[in-house]
Parts: C-alpha cells; structure tokens; sequence
C-alpha cells in the first residue's frame, strides 16, 4: 500500500480505459487530495521524533512493553509517511519509474504498512496479558521477549506484500505496453481491474489485514466484558479507562476504514466493463491520500496525550502550562 501523488498532465496522458478517457477531478479537489498527506507528514514530523527520543533515551521506558511496541508504530507510520512524500515527489517532478523501482517502492510502503497493523495487534495481547493476568504478566510477557516480538513483526511484514509485489512484475513482465508512473490510484484503475491474478492477490491481502483489525477489536471487547465487574468503569479511575478505550477505538476505526473501501473497490473491480473509470479514480485517490494517512497522522497525538510520561513531555517541549487541579482547604 503506498500513496504516490501525479502530476495532472502526467495522469490527464495515461489515465484511459478503452476508447473513453478517464476525467480527472477538478483543480480545487485535485488540490485537496494533495494537500492533506503534506499536512498529515507535517503533524507526524512535529511530534513523533520527540517521542522517540524519549522512549529509546530513558532506560526505565525501554524496560516496559507497551512503549516498546508504541514506538514501534510511530516508528513504521513515519517511515510510510515519508514514502508517501518520497513518492509524491517523484511523480510530481515527472520522473518515470520502470516495474522494479515502482515495486521496490510499493513493497516498501506495504511493509511499514503491515509493519504498523501487526504492532498495534501486539498492544492490544500486551494490554490483555496485563489487565487480566497482572501476576503472570512479566512471566508471560518479558521485555526480552518483547524484543523477540517486533523482530517476528517485521519479518511477517515482509509476507504480506510480497504476493501482491510479485504479481505487479509479472503482469508489467508480459503486458504489451509498460507504465511508466508508479501510483496506487493508477494502478487501481489500469492495472488490477484488467489482471485477476494480482486483483485476487491484492483482495487476500486486505481481507487478512481486516482479519487481524478484527482480531484487534475482538480482543477490546472481551478485555471490556471481563473486567466490567471489577471496578474499573465506575468511581474515579473511569474516566481513564474509558480515555484508553475510546483512543484504541478511534484508532481501529480509522484504520478499518480505508481497508473496508479498498476490498468494495476491489470487489467492484470485478465489474469493470460497467464501473465508471473517473468514480473508480476518485475512490483510489480518497483511500491512498486521506483515509490511509489519517490514522498515521493522529496516532502520536492520541497516544501521546494518553500515557503521563508522554504527556509532560509534550506540554514541556511545546512550552505549554499543564491545567492542575488546586484543592481548597476548608
């Protein structure tokens, strides 16, 4: 998965289907969709190198898993972001790219992507190990084997593109007539509606990314349903609980989303003889530029504002004045 940006004459040359041309959007909403991955790189590169920093420079934060695996996310999301950049900028300057550099970039972008999927799926067993069964934790989970974790998490990584990047070369290997812009968009509305080999590569692998959210989510619920009669949603301590819930929510959320839309595009993609060209466009540039960037850009901030540690480190690096709550004496 990758969000490479064109150029409108670039798309305006190649962008056909048939004997009809595929219209682009207007100037003012081609605009847009350009403008917000440049605002989300911006956001992610104000925040994230500070957290980081923190985490990998504090020895008792390295000692703990759950800041572990949450710089491994801020970690994989800034990288795919700026492969999203990286690639926006090559298409922008009309530099053409042959398969393989295309499919270096592609693969590269899946695997941060994966990379970032499988992380948050780690957080949510830490979660679950911690929560019910806070004696046995440091026994089933050890920082040692933490360690052992995000390695196993990149190398998986690696598996999940590897079907849909190799079906890419194969179709760019024997079609009559080579593209040259390497865009997902594009390669969505030329590429995987005319080749079924890669289409079905590329439906498996969103249909196991969604299969893992699911798992992800699942995991939330029964994490809710076997601690509801423990005291954590009532009394004071509620707000906090719910605070976590609703930030690994709202992450899952955005992170379903673009999925949800790629599979019924894809799906779509088997009724391509009556599928509007300018509508399938549309949707490829709506998922690659604002719904798979929008999680990544707002993951720092809303789990920054979560943990304490991270917290007074923002409010003091951004100069800010923490609101405290003053007792009055009686």
């Amino acid at each position: 998965v990758t969000n490479p940006h064109l150029s409108r004459k670039s798309l305006t040359t190649v962008c056909r289907k048939g004997e009809g041309e595929t219209h682009l959007p207007s100037v003012l909403n081609w605009m847009v969709l350009q403008l917000c991955p440049v605002l989300a790189f911006l956001a992610i590169l104000l925040i994230t190198p500070v957290l980081l920093v923190r985490i990998l420079s504090r020895v008792d934060l390295r000692q703990q898993t759950r800041y572990l695996l949450l710089a491994n996310v801020l970690f994989s999301d800034l990288l795919f972001v700026c492969m999203n950049i990286l690639s926006a900028c090559i298409n922008s300057a009309g530099v053409l790219m042959t398969e393989w550099p295309c499919a270096v970039l592609l693969f590269f972008s899946a695997t941060l992507y994966s990379s970032g999927v499988l992380s948050i799926t780690a957080m949510v067993l830490d979660t679950c190990f911690a929560v019910l069964a806070p004696f046995r934790y440091l026994a089933l989970w050890p920082v040692s084997r933490t360690y052992g974790a995000i390695a196993a998490i990149w190398v998986i990584s690696v598996f999940f593109p590897a079907a849909a990047v190799g079906m890419f070369l194969w179709y760019h290997s024997t079609a009559p007539c080579a593209l040259h812009l390497c865009s997902l968009p594009l390669l969505m509305v030329l590429t995987v509606s005319h080749f079924r080999p890669l289409h079905v590569s590329m439906l498996l692998t969103v249909m196991g990314i969604i299969f893992i959210l699911l798992l992800v989510l699942s995991g939330y619920l029964i994490l809710y349903f076997c601690t509801r009669s423990s005291g954590v949603w009532k009394g004071e301590t509620s707000s906090r609980a719910r605070g976590t819930f609703l930030i690994h929510y709202l992450h899952l959320f955005l992170a379903f989303c673009p999925l949800l839309v790629l599979m019924i595009e894809l799906m779509l993609c088997n009724n391509s003889e009556t599928m509007d060209p300018k509508a399938s466009l549309w949707m490829s540039l709506v998922v690659c530029n604002v719904l798979l960037i929008l999680p990544k850009a707002l993951a720092p901030y809303l789990y920054g504002l979560r943990y304490r540690e991270l917290c007074n480190l923002l409010f003091q690096f951004f100069h800010l004045n923490r609101p405290t709550t003053i007792t009055p004496v009686i």
